[in-house]
């Protein structure tokens, strides 16, 4: 690779985005995580226990069961693995996107690779952080396997229990639906970064409530076309298996097993809950990235014109 490649790559630009994408992700989570919380309740609980409740209802049980606490459960370890997570992917895309656009424009297909390939670095390099989460977020709440497996209090002990009781299969488990979703932030960012370009030729630059919708739009299109699959990924990450299948049952086998026994609907349980968080999450965290991203780029600029 050619020192200007290597520039490409280790650029204060790649940096700033990976950081902004990083801070903007754990704002917006900070903000919307009691979605999330009903969201993997209504994942991995039996169904009967919630049957035909909405979004809002489970909120509302939650609090009267369990305390205004359990909605923020395991708040901090999905703050930690998703600033990872975030900063990994932010870096990869926008490294690659400099690497690939010397000289040529970005289109909407090119967006789709370089996102694809970072969700597959992503999830290969921070699966194990989001499998310890999971079963924190879950601890003491058995799903319908009757799966309560977190003797830990935090990340770092998580990891190094799961790695020492699983080996490496646990600590990523859910590696496969987790590579077939990265279809889902590629999507996410393909017409993210398509609608947004489309809209500053059009407009000029976007206000703050412009990225909003822009973010907001991608995410809802991105997450109704791979749920089933996200829902697959959330029961394997926890280690949950029906007592009627196999304990290495794969992703097809869950799915198929859901749709015997619950409809078309058991893939798509929790869907609301999703679609509220992961919209209104990522809406909230593009709108900040784009304005830490323009805030620290304009601080480097005074400071180089300063010298």
């Amino acid at each position: 690779m050619s020192q200007s490649k290597l520039k490409d790559v280790f650029s204060y630009n790649s940096w700033i985005h990976a950081v902004s994408g990083a801070s903007g992700a754990v704002v917006a989570m900070s903000a919307f995580y009691p979605l999330d919380t009903v969201r993997m309740r209504l994942q991995l609980e039996d169904p009967e226990k919630r049957k035909n409740v909405g979004t809002w209802e489970t909120l509302r049980q939650l609090i009267t069961e369990e305390g205004f606490g359990t909605l923020y459960r395991g708040l901090v370890p999905v703050l930690e693995s998703l600033c990872i997570s975030n900063f990994v992917y932010f870096y990869t895309f926008h490294s690659l996107k400099a690497l690939r656009s010397a000289g040529r424009g970005q289109n909407a297909l090119r967006d789709l690779l370089l996102g694809s390939i970072a969700g597959a670095v992503n999830v290969l390099t921070t699966t194990p952080c989001w499998v310890v989460n999971t079963r924190l977020k879950m601890k003491g709440i058995k799903a319908t396997s009757g799966v309560d497996n977190a003797p830990y209090e935090n990340l770092v002990q998580g990891l190094i229990y799961v790695a020492q009781t699983e080996g490496l299969a646990g600590l990523w488990a859910g590696t496969i639906p987790s590579l077939v979703l990265v279809i889902n932030p590629a999507l996410q960012f393909m017409m993210y970064e398509g609608i947004k370009r489309r809209l500053v030729r059009i407009y000029g630059e976007l206000p703050a409530l412009g990225y909003f919708a822009v973010g907001a739009v991608a995410k809802a299109v991105a997450t109704v076309l791979t749920y089933p699959l996200q829902l697959v990924q959330t029961k394997l990450r926890h280690g949950d298996r029906n007592a009627n299948l196999p304990p290495d049952a794969g992703s097809i086998e869950i799915m198929l097993f859901l749709l015997k026994k619950q409809g078309v609907g058991g893939l798509f349980r929790g869907l609301e809950a999703k679609l509220l968080q992961t919209i209104l999450t990522a809406a909230l965290m593009f709108m900040a990235y784009e304005k830490i991203a323009k805030f620290v780029t304009s601080l480097l600029v005074r400071q180089v014109k300063g010298k």
